[in-house]
């Protein structure tokens, strides 16, 4: 999430559909997947194609997998029998017995009590529901009817495990919450019992009832509810809210005005949910709940165990920093998000959560600059904090946008100064790319590009066509780095013969001939692609940013298509310039300081060739480019292949010069046939 890059994606063949949530076994490290309801696929993070993972046909419907970090997978079949992965695996054809009829599984979760798994799991028939409780490696089952409610039904459930006692909490449709209390030592032959329900929380505070739909529990005193707020005369909105039920009190709430998708999740403390097109992940800390802080009445902050102020990262687009004193033990910052492959510009802020140390910056936002400077100096001669990076990321964003606002103001050098000494991340201070792309600041996107590592491909291909557009007399004027390009490129004399160590890698003229009928670039000729560089060293040097830059294929290629034929042909005519130099020395490596390597020029000529090869092959001023890279990979090709053919020769030679005594002087002719 940090990075915003997908680490890795598997697909089903056209028709399968995955039929419950995909798991991670935490013991070996393997995903468990299940499509087609009884179909279990089973893979490692290394294997690409689905198709050839591990597969078990089951003689049941699986409704779902329960992943446990000490006991392993346990999965539950549609009619509610439970298996362990290991017991399933043995005898996948094994029968499943029927535990329910006629009843819809609604609910279901899985702990470890004594190091044995426990799967509880609530059904719902015509209106009434049940609890089950099943013990696999025991293979014992209780089932408990849940006290009816007048006019209301339960909406979501979540459930904790403490003292061999299962703990359920039920959000029902009457804007309440209740709590059943589940034994598990039970004698295996007593009856059916009713468990009885008591509230827990009303879901109301001021004449606002919240109208919830996803629960979750935070410690035992704490829970957080999403749903919709509905005020009298107002319409409902959508939020996340965090109740404390030991003294029944809302202890802080969040609007979401982008929507969500009505589901929430929390792991390892954090919150995961959706809003609108993008996944936010909140960290939070419960602290000891006192009766202060419920209530509003705790005067020192510093209490041991308490938090009395709640810290959200920004969820709308202008915040910078919202801080919500609602006097509570819950403390709240936003970690991090990753858009779902969306990419706006628009993507929140991330926050500081130490105010004490950001907030003077923070103030003083729209005060000179050299005033901001002395702040900032101020603060980053002191220790480091775990929160400096977010708050120097919200004074970079403050800064931005403060710039969009008015033109006449743009703090370029100080910009350069927070980028280059401070380890800064595109997600921390969004708005500078846009900002720097909007001034046309070569030097600042070039410098960005280097050190962000999270950078989105909407952005990557925004600088791109920005290089390539922009004309090479205003290049001439700009100021960037040419440590990546100096040692390949004659600066001075650029028009002139490049001077470089050729080195012809195992090329003639004569094996060219014969192969292609074209010559290597052996002489220097002040016309050819491959001998003079086809842009200028500040616009090699941009472009070789851009090839040092993280991307997603699947996400960057939908821009390049974009990209204009002529820019195309410039890039692809760069690409082979560096391709020839590269395949010039005998370790295929350019010299210089983060000068690009053969591989990254290798994905770019590809990426461009798959997002414009039907244009490419159409135009005419492509032609010789295209003809030309062809036969020289073509070239390559015929060359290392007759180096595999020699490989078995060459190695008998090494191997003879081991056993050779070193310090005689011979001659030796040695025939390779």
């Amino acid at each position: 999430i940090s990075d915003q890059k997908p680490l890795g994606c598997w697909s089903v063949k056209h028709g399968q559909v995955l039929t419950c949530p995909v798991v991670c076994n935490f013991e070996t490290h393997e995903y468990i997947a299940v499509h087609d309801h009884r179909v279990l696929r089973i893979w490692k993070n290394e294997d690409i194609n689905l198709d050839k993972a591990f597969k078990a046909t089951l003689s049941a419907d699986v409704h779902r997998i329960h992943s446990l970090p000490q006991g392993g997978p346990v999965v539950l079949f549609r009619a509610g029998g439970v298996r362990t992965l290991d017991v399933l695996l043995e005898a996948p054809q094994q029968e499943i017995e029927n535990v329910i009829s006629d009843e819809t599984i609604r609910w279901s979760e899985a702990f470890m009590e004594s190091q044995q798994p426990v799967v509880i799991f609530t059904t719902e028939k015509d209106g009434d529901f049940f609890v089950y409780v099943q013990k696999p490696k025991q293979e014992s089952t209780h089932k408990y009817r849940l006290e009816p409610q007048e006019l209301s039904q339960p909406l979501s459930f979540t459930a904790y495990l403490q003292n061999q006692t299962v703990t359920l909490l039920c959000l029902c449709s009457n804007d309440s919450v209740y709590k059943v209390l589940i034994p598990l030592q039970q004698d295996p032959e007593e009856e059916e019992q009713t468990l009885p329900k008591s509230l827990l929380l009303n879901l109301s505070v001021s004449g606002s009832v919240l109208k919830g739909t996803s629960l979750v529990v935070l410690d035992k005193d704490h829970v957080a509810v999403l749903g919709s707020l509905a005020a009298p005369g107002k319409e409902p909105k959508e939020c996340l809210t965090i109740w404390n039920t030991k003294f029944q009190t809302l202890q802080t709430s969040k609007e979401l005005p982008l929507g969500t998708s009505g589901q929430l999740w929390c792991y390892e403390e954090k919150f995961f949910l959706t809003h609108g097109k993008v996944l936010t992940v909140i960290m939070y800390k419960c602290e000891t709940s006192s009766l202060a802080a419920a209530v509003g009445k705790l005067k020192d902050s510093q209490t041991p165990g308490v938090s009395p102020c709640v810290n959200w990262n920004t969820l709308e687009d202008e915040e910078l920093v919202v801080s919500l004193q609602s006097q509570e033990s819950v403390a709240l910052k936003a970690e991090s998000r990753m858009n779902l492959r969306s990419r706006r510009n628009s993507a929140a802020k991330a926050q500081p959560g130490n105010l004490s140390d950001g907030q003077p910056l923070l103030n003083l936002k729209d005060a000179p600059t050299n005033v901001l400077e002395g702040e900032l100096r101020k603060l980053l001669s002191k220790a480091q904090t775990p929160d400096l990076q977010a708050t120097i990321g919200s004074v970079v964003s403050a800064l931005a946008n403060r710039s969009k606002a008015n033109p006449k103001y743009y703090p370029q050098s100080f910009l350069l100064q927070l980028v280059e000494t401070r380890d800064l991340s595109y997600s921390l201070c969004p708005d500078l790319m846009a900002l720097a792309l909007e001034r046309k600041d070569m030097y600042l996107l070039q410098i960005c590009l280097q050190r962000f590592p999270d950078i989105p491909e909407e952005i990557t291909y925004a600088c791109l066509k920005t290089f390539l557009s922009i004309s090479e007399a205003h290049l001439r004027r700009t100021d960037v780095d040419l440590d990546s390009v100096i040692c390949y490129i004659d600066v001075e004399l650029r028009n002139k013969e490049v001077k470089t160590e050729i080195v012809e890698n195992g090329f003639s003229e004569e094996l060219d001939q014969d192969m292609c009928d074209t010559k290597m670039p052996t002489q220097a000729h002040s016309k050819g692609d491959s001998e003079s560089c086809p842009v200028g060293p500040q616009r090699a040097a941009l472009l070789n940013a851009i090839l040092h830059s993280a991307y997603s294929e699947t996400f960057l290629l939908p821009h390049l298509k974009n990209l204009p034929a002529q820019q195309v042909i410039l890039f692809l005519r760069y690409l082979y310039y560096l391709y020839v130099k590269c395949s010039e020395k005998v370790n295929t490596t350019l010299p210089g300081v983060r000068s690009p390597t053969i591989n990254q020029i290798m994905d770019w000529m590809c990426l461009l060739l798959d997002a414009h090869f039907t244009v490419m092959v159409l135009l005419p001023e492509a032609k010789e480019l295209l003809s030309n890279l062809h036969k020289f990979v073509r070239a390559q090709v015929r060359f290392y292949s007759e180096l595999n053919k020699i490989e078995g020769s060459l190695r008998e030679l090494q191997r003879l010069n081991h056993l050779r005594d070193s310090q005689s002087y011979s001659i030796e002719v040695l025939e390779i046939i």
